[in-house]
């Protein structure tokens, strides 16, 4: 038989190696314990009219199909695929509410539907080389200090890309301009046109009957700051807007009867030139490099 001491001694140990496992167990528990991450699945999308719930990795299939030729190298598709992801998961997250559109306001984005009517017979090949691009980059968007950028982007550029400020008056350090020399591969999408002296005064909002002067002033990439018709002065962003021109990368000559103007680059300038990551993907660079290029000083993530 035990003493009275001896079991309280027992006791005593029984306890403690109780004590001990809970103890354990908890520190274990709380080891495992892992912060839910907050993920966006879905996509409000107003398209044609209509409201329509996507999986995101859906609607950014549908948003490089119709963004982005889909004979364009892999890697440039790769890099779309993420630029395309982070301007949605930018909009949505600046504003919970938000409905993204398929209008120029947001991103273009065709259906399958329209993908089958676009590209016929190619259809299968096209559809799976954009997929496989885009759950090759799933969940992956771009980051600068840590807070999702606005990843802003156009067709082609002139031989440079153009500071935010320049085009859309805020400040953006990872919008900077950049070389895109790449471009000229393509011949920067030259495009001259004709236009009656009459048509281009009256799309102006200019009453004179003929040009006496035109006085233009342009930043270090070329493209139109500000451009003086007659006694009325444009800014190249709404000069470009009223004309329907390519870019403002503009030329211009006129006579009595016609102005002649010759645009370098298609669209506003800032960020990824898609042209230039395709010719940058043919030369060997990586979708992490094209990024990383045309977007300074940016982070890939995956943290959804």
């Amino acid at each position: 038989k035990y003493t009275m001491k001896q079991k309280i001694m027992v006791f005593f140990i029984i306890f403690f190696l109780m004590l001990i496992s809970f103890t354990c167990k908890k520190n274990i528990k709380e080891e495992q314990i892992i912060e839910p991450k907050e993920e966006i699945k879905q996509v409000n999308l107003l398209h044609n009219d209509k409201i329509i719930d996507l999986e995101l990795e859906e609607y950014i299939i549908g948003v490089v199909a119709c963004e982005m030729p889909a004979s364009f190298d892999y890697e440039a598709l790769k890099a779309m695929s993420v630029a395309a992801r982070t301007f949605a998961l930018y909009k949505m997250k600046s504003n919970k509410k938000y409905d993204l559109t398929s209008t120029k306001n947001d991103q273009c984005y065709i259906t399958t539907s329209k993908m089958k009517s676009n590209w016929k017979d190619n259809f299968n090949k096209n559809y799976n080389k954009i997929k496989d691009a885009v759950y090759e980059t799933k969940n992956e968007y771009m980051t600068y200090n840590d807070d999702v950028i606005i990843s802003f982007y156009f067709s082609i550029s002139n031989g440079y890309t153009e500071n935010c400020e320049d085009v859309f008056v805020q400040k953006l350090d990872y919008l900077k301009s950049v070389d895109s020399s790449w471009d000229k591969e393509y011949s920067y999408k030259e495009k001259s046109i004709t236009i009656p002296t009459k048509d281009f005064l009256n799309k102006l909002g200019i009453k004179d009957n003929k040009i006496t002067n035109i006085d233009i002033k342009r930043y270090n990439t070329n493209r139109i700051k500000t451009i003086k018709i007659n006694n009325k002065s444009f800014k190249g962003t709404n000069f470009r807007t009223l004309l329907n021109l390519r870019s403002t990368d503009i030329e211009i000559k006129y006579d009595l009867n016609n102005v002649y103007i010759k645009t370098k680059g298609y669209g506003h300038g800032v960020g990824m030139s898609q042209y230039g990551a395709n010719y940058m993907a043919k030369q060997g660079y990586s979708y992490e490099d094209i990024l990383k290029h045309y977007y300074q000083g940016i982070e890939i993530t995956n943290k959804i």
